[in-house]
């Protein structure tokens, strides 16, 4: 058997706005200013910064912004959605020959619900989200725990990200990766442009 895991917000759907939109509504009810799209994304993004410490200026995230965020994206996580161009196209390519599962860092409740409503979900043979580990990527604990689910060698196994959290889990659990720069990070190396490049990456690896 081969596996590929995906990672889901800005690999195989567009929740950008969604993702933005919830972290300065948090923002604002703690009375702080609105950020940037973009500088949002970016950040989110990035391993080396503590995501509670820099968006709201606390240590960890407190039960009040995870309130906050849980009440505002679950109303929300829908709409906005967009699936990248060329990735219907190729789960459709793939599903037959590989077993499919997403690793991502966004609540497993809302990823199922998320991939349901683009119509991507029933591909997926296993969805774990940061709720189904106790340590979420750039740890290698998820991408560990679908090899072990679908009983499937780490050399048989794929992961496509478009965060340097991605590649470092599955460098981690000795696992082939793939960069991929249409997400929420402007990789200036090692990242590839489209999906058509992204096929012919998993063709190479499992030829």
């Amino acid at each position: 058997m081969r596996l590929i895991m995906f990672d889901m917000d800005g690999t195989l759907i567009d929740s950008g706005f969604a993702i933005t939109n919830t972290i300065n509504y948090v923002r604002e009810n703690l009375g702080f200013e609105k950020l940037e799209k973009n500088y949002i994304l970016e950040k989110v993004n990035d391993p080396s910064i503590n995501a509670a410490e820099f968006f709201y200026g606390t240590k960890e995230f407190t039960p009040q912004q995870t309130k906050l965020f849980e009440e505002y994206y679950n109303k929300h996580c829908l709409s906005d959605l967009v699936v990248y161009d060329g990735i219907a196209k190729l789960i459709d390519d793939l599903k037959n020959d590989f077993t499919l599962a997403v690793a991502t860092n966004a609540n497993s409740q809302y990823a199922h619900k998320m991939l349901n409503h683009v119509g991507l979900g029933h591909h997926f043979k296993t969805i774990l989200g940061y709720d189904s580990v106790s340590k979420p990527k750039p740890h290698p604990e998820m991408v560990n725990k679908i090899l072990d689910i679908h009983k499937i060698s780490n050399i048989n196994a794929q992961l496509i990200g478009d965060s340097h959290k991605d590649i470092m889990a599955a460098t981690k659990a000795g696992v082939d990766s793939v960069l991929v720069n249409w997400g929420f990070s402007n990789h200036e190396k090692d990242a590839i442009e489209t999906v058509q490049e992204l096929e012919q990456k998993i063709m190479t690896k499992f030829k």
